[in-house]
């Protein structure tokens, strides 16, 4: 299987349980709940995202022929001198990765001694062999992933409200603040809910807060 990546990179996770820990970012191109294009974002499943995920220009990024070539170029972009038990680290995202993410591209990436890790909408199932799952729920898009390690709800959408998804099965439940000029009042929305709401912890992005990438 080929592969179309809009960029790679290396960096420190900036949300959710991983805060804090440099790794690898592989952004697929593509995602099946937007087009990309603005001029379709007012139709779009999810209509908030400001992430750019179209074509294969981004640093880093391009098309590869196979999962050993695109494993190979994640190795080459780690940055980190690993040391005794710790095992570099790749979150594959997007667009939806999930779209392109396989079972080959996987065990290519352990194989360099790589953790792998997933940040997905939770609309296509996952293959087999992840180290790392976390869904991001969107709107009223139908929930195929329904259990992994951390469920991370941008806070707040209509029609994806907390109560949806407290019973399914991770191990972490985060509130995001939805981001944009309304982001401080979300922010403290999704404070209040966690609060009232114990299960639930706050997840704020501290790539944003501080200005990396």
């Amino acid at each position: 299987m080929s592969y179309s990546v809009k960029e790679i990179f290396y960096s420190l996770q900036g949300e959710g349980a991983q805060t804090g820990r440099p790794a690898v970012f592989c952004r697929f191109a593509g995602c099946n709940l937007w087009s990309g294009r603005e001029q379709d974002r007012a139709k779009a499943v999810c209509n908030f995202c400001d992430t750019e995920f179209r074509g294969t220009d981004g640093v880093g990024g391009g098309r590869f022929a196979g999962a050993e070539e695109l494993a190979e170029r994640i190795q080459a972009i780690w940055g980190g001198d690993s040391g005794p038990g710790v095992r570099p680290y790749v979150v594959c995202t997007g667009g939806e990765p999930l779209l392109q993410l396989d079972a080959p591209l996987i065990a290519a990436l352990q194989a360099r001694g790589f953790e792998v890790a997933v940040e997905t909408n939770g609309t296509r199932p996952a293959p087999p062999g992840l180290d790392w799952v976390c869904v991001s729920p969107k709107a009223d898009a139908e929930l195929v992933l329904r259990s992994g390690d951390e469920l991370k709800l941008v806070y707040s959408q209509a029609t994806a409200t907390p109560e949806r998804f407290v019973g399914l099965d991770f191990r972490y439940f985060f509130l995001q603040p939805l981001d944009g000029p309304d982001r401080a009042a979300h922010t403290q929305q999704a404070l209040a809910y966690c609060l009232a709401h114990p299960r639930w912890r706050l997840s704020l992005q501290m790539h944003k807060v501080l200005g990396i990438p």
